[in-house]
């Protein structure tokens, strides 16, 4: 039987300097567009090396520690009822540390077939009206601000 998963994770708005975003279609709900998103590993594993692996496992992009911009903002959400049984019984709630990654627009990108089936380069605010998640939408409208 797998682990559960556990109830916090990172979101990694990927973008370029023209504030372009990459979102990323699932392949478990075609239509859900979203940034790289995944949760820890083990309790202990630093947010921050959760975002470099979950970069590489969902787009093939190869990145440091500190390519990451680490925004210091916290989103503490309900858990969407198709994915709760990957969670241990009674946990419903989630948090999610919101990471950023600049990177030049011709980035090669390079999906997990098992995660995502497509992905996008779109301005900063179509991009936040394709995702399907409020607080990922939330994030990358504040992409600007926090990037000023």
């Amino acid at each position: 039987m797998k682990p559960w998963k556990i109830p916090e994770s990172v979101l990694v708005v990927i973008h370029t300097p023209a504030l372009e975003v990459l979102l990323i279609e699932r392949a478990d709900h075609p239509g859900f567009w979203q940034s790289v998103t995944g949760a820890r590993e083990t309790p202990d594993e630093p947010l921050l090396q959760t975002a470099v692996r979950e970069v590489g496992e969902e787009t093939g992009i190869v990145v440091g520690l500190a390519d990451l911009r680490d925004w210091a903002v916290s989103n503490i959400y309900d858990i969407y009822p198709q994915w709760r049984g990957r969670y241990a019984p009674g946990v419903t709630r989630n948090t999610e540390h919101v990471f950023s990654l600049c990177v030049p627009r011709t980035t090669a990108v390079t999906l997990s077939p098992r995660e995502h089936t497509a992905c996008q380069w779109l301005p900063w605010l179509e991009a936040a009206d394709q995702c399907f998640s409020a607080s990922n939408a939330e994030a990358i409208l504040m992409l600007p601000r926090i990037l000023a």
